[in-house]
């Protein structure tokens, strides 16, 4: 018996990436037999930042559903749709846009970030300060319950449990407050060590090749205090070893012992993690490697979790629109 209902997606700007694979993917994948799940490549939201190349996004928006389906995600037991397909998402938004004071966008940490870390695209943008307010409505228009999301995503839900409550507060109980729900790895670290983020291009793509891997894991930082490989070193400060944690957890005890003792230089400890991620990635890519041999496959997923998206997103609608007034029928 299903026990709620959940909804989250990613933006089609590129293939996923592994810290997708540990902050979302893993977990959306063992979600689905305990809730009702609807998952969505959200185009709308990549146009945000990508509205000067939108080929980015048309290209990357079957990709994205590959890496969905070769991760875990079941067509059989999710909706998997894109964001686009469903007029109501928009709608919606317009709606929750007139009760949403501009305080709470200006104020959201993530838009801060963002707008302080990205500088090859111009995102001074009124789409992307209103990004909070179309991710309220992508959840709230299925009237989910439960959001998984990474820890720098947490502001978003509370912001969209913000909106269902005024909303709510204007025109009746309409609208569930959703909950966030933390993965076990709420966030891996990118190859310098911030957060692992397309934008900052310091990311292992699920479908990068054993070379790729070895040659982006020869660029991660380690413990800066470990100048020659005799000098002792930090693992609880060197960006390699959280990556063991979460990739390799039998193998960390024996790693820090290594590290510590100078037992192995820092190139030794690249190496063992680069055949670590491969073999990690070695049976997703196997998976998409299939899918991508059948592109209709994919094209009927997505039809398909469009067709029921869009039959309970209207349902939602109908509701919104009585409660504020407007028109029942759309023309």
């Amino acid at each position: 018996m299903k026990t709620g209902t959940i909804l989250s997606g990613m933006r089609p700007t590129g293939r996923l990436h592994i810290g997708h694979l540990v902050g979302a993917l893993s977990n959306w994948a063992a979600l689905q037999d305990e809730y009702t799940c609807f998952f969505m490549i959200a185009d709308w939201h990549a146009l945000m930042s990508e509205y000067a190349n939108p080929e980015v996004v048309k290209e990357a928006t079957p990709q994205v559903a590959i890496d969905f389906i070769a991760a875990g995600l079941d067509p059989e037991r999710s909706t998997i749709f894109v964001q686009s397909d469903i007029a109501e998402h928009l709608e919606l938004y317009m709606a929750f846009s007139c009760v949403t004071p501009l305080g709470w966008l200006e104020r959201c940490p993530t838009y801060k970030e963002q707008m302080r870390n990205i500088k090859d695209r111009d995102i001074s943008n009124y789409a992307f300060l209103g990004y909070p307010v179309l991710q309220a409505a992508d959840i709230l228009i299925y009237k989910a319950d439960t959001v998984p999301v990474g820890e720098d995503q947490l502001p978003h839900v509370e912001l969209t449990r913000e909106v269902a409550r005024r909303f709510n507060n204007f025109y009746g109980e309409i609208f569930p407050e959703p909950q966030g729900k933390l993965t076990k790895v709420p966030r891996l670290p990118g190859l310098d060590g911030r957060k692992m983020s397309k934008s900052y291009g310091n990311f292992i793509s699920l479908s990068d090749t054993a070379d790729d891997v070895s040659r982006k894991v020869m660029t991660m930082f380690t413990d800066p205090q470990r100048q020659r490989r005799g000098d002792p070193g930090r693992p609880d400060v060197c960006n390699l070893y959280s990556y063991y944690e979460v990739f390799a957890p039998d193998e960390a005890a024996a790693v820090a012992q290594k590290c510590r003792g100078a037992e192995w230089g820092c190139t030794d400890c690249k190496k063992r993690l680069a055949e670590v991620l491969s073999d990690t990635l070695a049976p997703i890519q196997k998976r998409r490697a299939e899918l991508e041999a059948d592109p209709g496959r994919i094209e009927r997923i997505l039809s398909e979790g469009a067709a029921h998206a869009r039959e309970i997103a209207q349902a939602t609608m109908a509701q919104v629109r009585e409660a504020i007034g407007l028109k029942m029928e759309r023309r």
